[in-house]
Formats: structure tokens, C-alpha cells, sequence
């Protein structure tokens, strides 16, 4: 006799929810369906199911992310870098305190080495003919961010160890939900064969019929809500010894529909502007901004960032700003809408020498049409780098640089502030290499600018 278990699963939504009525009709019909049937089925999200780009997730802090997961009737889930290090550590602990689901994440601790009361390291699933299922959840090892948050972050590794020795004798098939990345999940099948099943996220991968590894199976089903993940496994009743094992990725935009989709997504959208709705400033005149060009907005952002950080100088690429703010009342939406990233200031100290390099670099005609994906850049394009403190001035032929009107030392240390996007990527190599870089968490670019708008327009 033969035991079917369904498994079903999500990752990276990013709050994109144009598909999640479609992906929440499939996962209650499918279940329905299967119960019927009298098989088993677990369904599970990977994590970044929030992005604070959409205002409903943004306005909430998580919590309707974690409602519409209620709703769709999810087993258990793990979070993501973006919920994870995005939100204030307030926010994170009381996201999760309405789940209907288990939220399974082995390596998240409080600073005391207690876990918070809404997480779990793992959970055991029993299904209606016995069989042990053991779920284990990790996330991505950010533990510096999470530190400044107020967390503990272990090594997700060490901590998966520590739950497979736990687990030993006491299962009969362990999934893992791993918000690590391909990479890792590759590393983690050839380490630990007992585990069974792999679901992935963090690096948006997409495996349409999965992946093998040694006797695991890896599934991944990409971004944005486009793939919803299903992993059918047989079992032998009796002997709890697994048959076979077969993963497969259902196109979102080619299933069935769920009636008025598209304005269910739109009323998403609309709750959370009307939960923005807050007035920061009143401007007497439009504020325009293209990433192409300089503009008083961009340079209002960019003497923000020095302020707010206590910084000598700083700098940020326009690009940062989507578009303008018409003349008028300015809301915490429009803020949104138009510094939608969930990019942290950062202040990094160089010599004198070392910050010079940085800023010739800056002065490279590639910037302004550079075209920019991740690292939490919401944007298209670079656009042109706006200066604050920083002054550039030809003599004889000659880049001079001045720092606050004073001509650059180069053996003289400064503290530059920059979007934490140019420590992460590889634009600067001065910047990647520096050890003494420190994160202004947990405000966001969109936090400052709303605190020089409303400082300045009372």
C-alpha cells in the first residue's frame, strides 16, 4: 500500500500579490481536492513573503502578509531577509502573534538565547496514516543586521546540526524550508543525506521539476508569485520507506484565475494607501526629480543622509528617487511610492586617499544609465550621484576635491555616508573591502527624507 504526500510551496513573494489570489484558489482547491482523496498535504512558504515596497505590507508591518497566509491556509513558514532585517525588532516579534501556522526558524534568537515565543525550530507532522513528517526552517545568515535589531542570528548551518540530531529516530521524512540560497541548499544535500525534501528560496531560483542531490530533492519556485511549488511523495504505508519523489512548478500566469483578480490586488494596494494616508509636510511648490538629472529633491535626500548619520560628506545616485512630489499635502505613501527600497544610510570611514578614489569613481559617465537589480534597489536605473559636503573643481587641468570647502587630506580620516546598496554590491571596491562600515538601522531612505521634508515644510 502506497501513502501520497503533497507538498505545495511559495517563496520570495515580495509582496507582489497581482497572482496571490490565483495562488490562493489553487492551494485550497488542491487541498480540498487531495483530502478528498485521502492524501496528505502540507503547504509552506520560504520566506519573503513581505516586502515593505507595497504600502498594505508596509502599513502593517507584516501582519497582512501574515493574515493572507492564514487565509490560504498554509501548514508552517520561514522568514526572509525582509522580514527578518527589515522591520524594527518591535514589529518582527509581534508579526507572527495571530499565525494559524507554525513559523519554523532554527537560527533566530533573542539576545538572551531564547527563542521568541511565535517561532519553533522545527515541527513533527503526523499524517492520518502515521507517517512522521519532521519540517525544519533556517534563514539566511545576516547576523550582523539582525544584531543591530536587537537579535540573535546563529548559523543556520550549526543550528540545522543540532535539529537533525533532535530529530533522529523520530521521523519518518524531513523536509527543510531554506531560506539560504541555491548554493547552500546544494551544500546542505551532499552534507546531510537524511534530509529528503529541500524547499528553497532567497535566490529566486527556479527548478521546474527539481533538482537531485544525492538522495535529496531540491525545489525552488523563483519571485514574485509567478511559480507556486507542488512535491508529490510516495511512501510505502507500512515500512514508512520513501518510493519515489517528483517536484514540478505550476506557471501562475498560465493557471486558472481566480474572478476579479486583478482588482482583488488592487484592493490590497488601496487598504494599505489608506493606511498612509498621514500628512508629513505641506510643500508650496512642486518638488520635481528624475534620475538623469540633478534636482532639489535628490540633494534634499542626499544632505539628509550626511545629517541624519553625523557624516563629513556623503553621496547617493538619484536614482534612489522613482519621480517628484507634486505641490501640496505629502503623505507617508508618496514617500513610499517614490523611495520605495528597503535600503538602510550606512557611514563607512576612509583616509582621505581612499575616499579620493571613491569619488573619481563617481565621476564615470557609466552611472547615470546603469541599470540596477537587488540588493534591495527598487528602482531602474543608477542615475546621475548627487554630493553632499563634496565638491569637485578643475585647476589647471587638475581634479581638485574639496571636502566642506576644505581641500581633501589624504592621510586624513573621514566618515562618508552612502546607501548601504554600495557596500553590498561590487561598485566600489574601496567601499566592498572596508571593515569599519556601520549600518544606520531601521530607517529606511524614505525615513530621513520624511524627516528633512517635514523639518523643513512645518
Amino acid at each position: 500500500m502506497e501513502e501520497i504526500i503533497h507538498i505545495y510551496h511559495t517563496n520570495d513573494l515580495h509582496s507582489h500579490l497581482e497572482h496571490w489570489p490565483s495562488i490562493h484558489k489553487l492551494l485550497t482547491e488542491r487541498r480540498r481536492w487531495h483530502e478528498e482523496a485521502g492524501d496528505e498535504v502540507l503547504i509552506f512558504d520560504i520566506g519573503d513573503h513581505m516586502d515593505r515596497w507595497h504600502p498594505l505590507s508596509d502599513a502593517t508591518r507584516g501582519k497582512a502578509n501574515c493574515r493572507l497566509l492564514n487565509e490560504a491556509g498554509y501548514d508552517a513558514a520561514t522568514i526572509g531577509n525582509n522580514e527578518g532585517i527589515t522591520l524594527p525588532f518591535e514589529d518582527l516579534d509581534s508579526m507572527y502573534l495571530e499565525k494559524s501556522f507554525e513559523l519554523l526558524v532554527a537560527n533566530l534568537y533573542k539576545p538572551d538565547g531564547s527563542r521568541p515565543a511565535w517561532a519553533k525550530p522545527y515541527y513533527v507532522y503526523i499524517s492520518k496514516k502515521g507517517t512522521r513528517i519532521g519540517v525544519i526552517g533556517v534563514t539566511v545568515n545576516f547576523a550582523r543586521f539582525y544584531e543591530q535589531l536587537g537579535w540573535k542570528l546563529a548559523d543556520p548551518i550549526d543550528e540545522l546540526k543540532k535539529c537533525l540530531a533532535e530529530l533522529k529516530g523520530k521521523t519518518d521524512m524531513i523536509i527543510l524550508l531554506s531560506h539560504l540560497g541555491i548554493h547552500d541548499d546544494e551544500l546542505i544535500a551532499g552534507m546531510f543525506p537524511e534530509i529528503d525534501v529541500i524547499l528553497g528560496g532567497h535566490t529566486h531560483h527556479i527548478l521546474h521539476e527539481g533538482k537531485e542531490i544525492g538522495l535529496t530533492l531540491l525545489a525552488g519556485a523563483g519571485k514574485h508569485g509567478y511559480y507556486t511549488g507542488h512535491v508529490t511523495v510516495k511512501m510505502h504505508e507500512h515500512s514508512k520507506q520513501i518510493i519515489n519523489k517528483r517536484a514540478i512548478l505550476y506557471d501562475m500566469n498560465e493557471a486558472e484565475k481566480t474572478e476579479n483578480e486583478q482588482q482583488m490586488a488592487d484592493r490590497y494596494y488601496a487598504e494599505g494607501k489608506k493606511l498612509m494616508a498621514k500628512t508629513v509636510a505641506f510643500l508650496p511648490e512642486e518638488l520635481k526629480a528624475d534620475p538623469l538629472e540633478h534636482s532639489a529633491l535628490s540633494k534634499m535626500l542626499t544632505q539628509a543622509l550626511r545629517e541624519w548619520c553625523d557624516a563629513d560628506c556623503a553621496f547617493m545616485n538619484a536614482g534612489m528617487l522613482l519621480h517628484g512630489l507634486k505641490r501640496g499635502e505629502v503623505s507617508q505613501f508618496d514617500l513610499l511610492e517614490i523611495c520605495p527600497h528597503p535600503i538602510n544610510p550606512c557611514t563607512i570611514k576612509l583616509t582621505g586617499a581612499e575616499l579620493k578614489e571613491v569619488l573619481l569613481q563617481t565621476l564615470d559617465e557609466k552611472w547615470p544609465h546603469m541599470q540596477i537589480k537587488g540588493l534591495g534597489f527598487r528602482g531602474t536605473v543608477m542615475g546621475v550621484m548627487e554630493y553632499d559636503g563634496i565638491e569637485f573643481r578643475k585647476e589647471r587641468n587638475v581634479q581638485q576635491i574639496l571636502i566642506n570647502g576644505v581641500p581633501l587630506e589624504t592621510k586624513k580620516h573621514y566618515v562618508l555616508a552612502i546607501p548601504d546598496m554600495f557596500t553590498f554590491g561590487r561598485f566600489f571596491s574601496e567601499i566592498y573591502r572596508a571593515e569599519n562600515k556601520k549600518y544606520w538601522l531601521p530607517e529606511f531612505l524614505r525615513n530621513l527624507l520624511e524627516w528633512k521634508l517635514s523639518s523643513i515644510y512645518k
